[in-house]
């Protein structure tokens, strides 16, 4: 029976894993699917990270603890009774109901959990033009909403460096902007604009610098 409940809490810490980095995971799931859209779907799961974390970490607290603390002479032979229980050779429990088994979920619960540290690797550096004649160059300030981590950054950054002209680019999650640098004869504000609006997440407001 304790071996049934630490792996219920295993699956169950590993769905609150995922759904607390689902914010900066979908970004990526964006760009491999090719559907730049879908990028900010989730991310208003964002402020509820710190709970996921908390219960993430609470709940596999538990399944070791329930996992590591010694028989009782009752659950001794309750689990002897019990027929269900999967056993390997030498009546040991089977691979899934294992400290193996749940050291495995813990490390990829805590990979996870750090996914929006590292997201940004798996996307490629954004080429920036050379300026040919910086009195055509304009910077822009753009307030962005629906940012969460440095994959959104990143994925904002791939959209804008696809338009022609792009001479300076930064993307700040935490300042939810983004400061543009480009040749009005290439390109222009609006299409900045619709690049950032391709990825699902909204342009609050664009001031020229």
């Amino acid at each position: 029976m304790k071996n049934k409940q630490s792996n219920s809490l295993a699956v169950t810490s590993l769905l609150t894993a995922v759904s607390a980095s689902l914010c900066c995971i979908t970004p990526v799931l964006a760009l491999l699917a090719g559907s730049s859209g879908i990028a900010a779907t989730l991310s208003w799961l964002d402020p509820f990270r710190p709970w996921l974390i908390g219960i993430t970490v609470v709940v596999l607290a538990f399944a070791w603890y329930q996992k590591l603390k010694p028989k009782s002479a009752e659950e001794i032979a309750c689990e002897c009774e019990d027929d269900d229980l999967p056993t390997g050779k030498a009546g040991k429990p089977s691979f899934w109901h294992s400290k193996k088994f749940l050291g495995i979920v813990t490390v990829f619960a805590a990979v996870i959990l750090a996914f929006p540290y590292y997201a940004d690797v798996f996307y490629p550096e954004t080429q920036l033009s050379v300026s040919e004649n910086a009195n055509l160059e304009s910077t822009y300030e753009i307030n962005i909403t629906g940012m969460t981590c440095s994959g959104c950054e990143e994925h904002v950054k791939l959209e804008i460096g696809k338009l022609s002209g792009i001479s300076g680019l930064e993307v700040s999650y935490e300042k939810a902007n983004a400061v543009v640098t480009f040749d009005e004869s290439k390109t222009n504000i609006n299409e900045v604009k619709a690049a950032i609006d391709k990825t699902g997440y909204k342009v609050e407001s664009i001031n020229k610098q």
